[in-house]
Order: structure tokens, then C-alpha cells, then sequence
């Protein structure tokens, strides 16, 4: 069975990213929100995003709420935020593929990439 799973990273810290709410949406079609999770203390979910029979093929967007961490940790930012949701959208085309996809987090950059 296939799988979703992801990890973020504060690169500006230099640390896990704790405490960051993410969103899973469904894009084929109208847009269906999936599920909400928070990375724990090691910048992770506390399991898969997605598995088991609800991991389709498809396209799916993960929505990182990456101002509120940022604000949550006392770093001086500009207002209006330069990040804020960053909405990471990709497909899954393998149904018993790991699809893991990682952010790595600062103020002012991310970056992304299909990791194992």
C-alpha cells in the first residue's frame, strides 16, 4: 500500500519545525480539503498524511501554514508576512508508491522535493 508522509525543516533555526498545522487537499475536481495534521517536536506527522485505501492517484496540494510557525517563534517579521501558506501542489501516480515530500523553512525561502 501506498503512503504520504512529509518532514519540515526550520533552515533558519536550524532545527525541526514543531508545531506547524498543515493541510491535505484533493484537487481533482473542486477542491476537497482531506485532512489537517501538526508536525510534532521532530518536524513530522505522528504517521502517515496519507495510506491504506483513501491513497489514490491524483492530484493532491499540501498546505504548509508556515506564517503562523514562523510568528509562534519570536522571530521579528515584516508585515504583511513574505510566506505565509505555502501551498505545495503534486500527483501521486504510483498506488503503491512512498511519496515523501519535505519542506525546508525560513522566513523568506522554502524549498521541496520528492525524498524516500
Amino acid at each position: 500500500m501506498g503512503r504520504l508522509t512529509t518532514h519540515v525543516l526550520d533552515t533558519a533555526l536550524g532545527r525541526p519545525a514543531g508545531g506547524l498545522k498543515i493541510e491535505l487537499w484533493a484537487m481533482d475536481g473542486a477542491p476537497e480539503m482531506v485532512s489537517t495534521h501538526t508536525t510534532n517536536a521532530d518536524g513530522r506527522v505522528d504517521g502517515p498524511i496519507l495510506e491504506g485505501p483513501a491513497f489514490k492517484c491524483g492530484t493532491y496540494e499540501l498546505r504548509f501554514h508556515a506564517g503562523d510557525y514562523l510568528k509562534s517563534c519570536g522571530t521579528n517579521l515584516p508585515e504583511p508576512l513574505f510566506l505565509d501558506i505555502i501551498p505545495i501542489r503534486f500527483g501521486i501516480a504510483e498506488p503503491d508508491g512512498h511519496y515523501h515530500v519535505p519542506l525546508l523553512l525560513s522566513p523568506f525561502g522554502f524549498s521541496t522535493y520528492r525524498g524516500s
